[in-house]
């Protein structure tokens, strides 16, 4: 079946307007894109992260948008001719709506899950690591390629981190040379749990992750399973290392290698905790520094006693390997 996906370009202000006028033709399950609340996330959230794409921003700049689909029949149609009709009366009777601009994309079924899964390929990661998504695993050429490599099978529809992004690579590659058996693994930040997950592909014994997004725990424990490691070996907690003492006291320390792909401030806060996480001899791995905030990382990192031994970057990203 096809379908009519249909949007319509208005502003703040009118989509209560729009979405009222949609709702009287009997179009209600709709999507909203509000550049005002786009904008207050931003703010309210920028603890979080240290880049935002700028084409995005643009994207959004001036303009919220109303989506809804219809199927591609006669009566689909009809209904798209009724919503442009209204649009019109829309117009003539208020202004300070925005353009009110109605364009059309068409869909086949299929498009509704599989169609993102175009972007994601099997990926060689440093010299050891392939990272697969999970319905790429049983093509022929991917099996051949997983038997020269050290698979990580991943449902990148799970977000959270899938291997694309630069950051991960960056501890990726790093972790290929860390790993090892006997060791127990720390994941601060962990999303879909790429890293700890990949640490004991790698030979590492045990790992806890650890994130304040309470969905990371489903999504982890999914990607492991996929993997073949199990809850006897692989340990997902939620919340906030930083603040929640019950957590840290569960967390304890003692760990040969502590991971945090985050952003610069998490970083930067996290600093002075790490020493006691550490095993003597232990490693610090973090990633997630945008180029122009590296050194400030690299000064909070040695204050908290901490001794980078290395520095990789990529992209405009870097990363910092401590003892």
């Amino acid at each position: 079946m096809k379908w009519l996906e249909l949007h319509i370009d208005t502003n703040h202000t009118g989509l209560d307007t729009v979405e009222a006028m949609l709702s009287a033709l009997g179009i209600d399950n709709v999507v909203i894109d509000d550049e005002a609340e786009f904008q207050d996330f931003l703010e309210n959230n920028h603890q979080y992260w240290d880049y935002v794409d700028e084409e995005l921003e643009q994207k959004m700049q001036g303009r919220s948008r109303i989506t809804f689909y219809l199927e591609a029949g006669d009566e689909g149609f009809a209904k798209m001719g009724e919503v442009r009709l209204k649009l019109e009366e829309l117009k003539k009777a208020e202004t300070g709506l925005g353009t009110l601009l109605m364009t059309m994309d068409t869909m086949e079924d299929a498009d509704w899950e599989n169609n993102w899964k175009q972007y994601y390929k099997p990926m060689e990661i440093g010299a050891r690591l392939l990272v697969v998504p999970q319905w790429e695993q049983e093509d022929p050429q991917v099996r051949a390629a997983c038997a020269q490599r050290v698979p990580l099978i991943l449902e990148p529809g799970l977000t959270f981190g899938t291997g694309s992004h630069a950051t991960t690579r960056l501890c990726l590659t790093a972790l290929e040379k860390l790993a090892g058996p006997g060791q127990r693994v720390l994941d601060l930040g962990c999303g879909s749990g790429i890293l700890s997950i990949a640490a004991l592909k790698l030979g590492a014994d045990s790992a806890l992750a650890v994130d304040i997004d309470d969905k990371c725990l489903d999504v982890a424990y999914e990607n492991a399973a996929m993997n073949g490691i199990g809850r006897d070996r692989y340990t997902v907690l939620a919340g906030d290392i930083l603040t929640d003492e019950a957590l840290q006291a569960r967390i304890g320390g003692g760990y040969d290698i502590v991971l945090a792909n985050i952003v610069s401030d998490v970083i930067i806060a996290l600093a002075p905790a790490v020493r006691p996480l550490l095993k003597k001899g232990g490693y610090f791995l973090c990633s997630g520094i945008i180029d122009d905030r590296a050194e400030e990382v690299a000064g909070k990192l040695r204050d908290a006693g901490l001794t980078i031994e290395e520095t990789h970057s990529a992209d405009g990203w870097f990363s910092y390997l401590c003892r």
